[in-house]
């Protein structure tokens, strides 16, 4: 079938360029069904993307791209679409992924930076972000419920008791009581340093963002600092969530955002985040057959592990965690 697809893509390019002779060259995908290919065309470069009508939001995408350019993000041009074939051609923002180029030296100047894109999003129109589907309660437990079924039964076999059930749904809505408490803003959903790109002048590139959604303020920026593929230190991140606290204190002013609430909701929002991933990872790998995400999963639970430690009503999350899970995924990798 994607021999086909590719073929079709070919055709549409070609017809849409008024060349011949287009050569797609693959590039490695994402965590989705989309695929991407290089091209050039008039000693320009593209992106050709084949996204499945199916399997790829690509409404979502065109609205969304639309959304952040005109608040000034810097997100690939769109220079040709067939939605109903599922054919995306983009502008090229290179190969370069920011994650290739930290170091704990520069983290906190590219950071610094992709907190600035953030802040250009947090100025998106009320009326604009109340067309994003709602990061709602329901929302979030059907994220939760992944990393049961897929993490803990599916890759693991661990089956939780009745009683195991009703404490793992105590915790879970203590974490969705802390997300919905916070004022709702345009939520990139997977804004991390795999999903920015860095340009030739040193300037930042967004991608990913099919799957935006209208969510709570500071999910963006725990997605950001405490990234699923890397870790920084308390001391460097710390500044960065302050100097974000006060931007968006500036933007609510009638929210009192200390920095205890600040830190509550940044530690429970980005708890969630993580259970949901090391979820997400078990079901690429079984139902996807993209086992590469696997080793993911020891840094998702660690900082599962270090949030839970910290809080009494989530006792029963960190037990879980470090007495069965870790040790089921540490004996599974060996």
């Amino acid at each position: 079938m994607s021999n086909l697809r590719t073929r079709y893509l070919l055709q549409w390019l070609e017809s849409h360029f008024s060349a011949e002779n287009i050569s797609l060259i693959p590039l490695t995908g994402d965590a989705g069904f989309r695929r991407y290919f290089r091209f050039h065309n008039q000693s320009q470069c593209y992106i050709a993307v084949d996204a499945p009508v199916k399997l790829s939001n690509n409404q979502a995408f065109v609205d969304v791209q639309q959304v952040l350019q005109d608040l000034g993000v810097n997100v690939p041009n769109i220079i040709a679409a067939d939605l109903e074939a599922g054919f995306l051609c983009l502008s090229d923002f290179g190969d370069t992924v920011l994650a290739e180029r930290l170091s704990s030296e520069n983290m906190q100047h590219y950071y610094a930076n992709a907190i600035i894109e953030l802040s250009k999003m947090l100025k998106c129109k009320t009326a604009v972000v109340a067309k994003l589907p709602d990061y709602n309660a329901p929302f979030i437990l059907t994220e939760l419920v992944i990393f049961k079924e897929w993490l803990l039964e599916k890759h693991l076999g661990i089956y939780l008791t009745a009683d195991e059930e009703i404490a793992l749904s105590a915790c879970f809505d203590v974490l969705v009581s802390a997300i919905i408490a916070q004022p709702k803003v345009f939520m990139h959903r997977d804004y991390h340093s795999r999903n920015i790109m860095l340009l030739a002048d040193d300037k930042l590139g967004v991608i990913d963002f099919q799957d935006a959604v209208k969510g709570p303020v500071i999910y963006d920026l725990v997605s950001l600092l405490k990234d699923c593929y890397v870790r920084w230190p308390k001391q460097l991140i710390t500044p960065l969530m302050e100097d974000y606290r006060q931007q968006v204190q500036n933007y609510f002013p009638d929210e009192n955002l200390s920095k205890e609430k600040w830190q509550y909701w940044f530690d429970l929002t980005g708890l969630q985040r993580h259970i949901k991933a090391s979820g997400i990872f078990a079901r690429l790998h079984h139902r996807d057959n993209k086992s590469g995400y696997l080793a993911d999963i020891p840094l998702t639970l660690t900082y599962i592990q270090d949030v839970s430690a910290q809080y009494d009503k989530l006792s029963f999350l960190h037990e879980l965690v470090t007495k069965r899970v870790m040790p089921a995924v540490n004996k599974r990798s060996k």
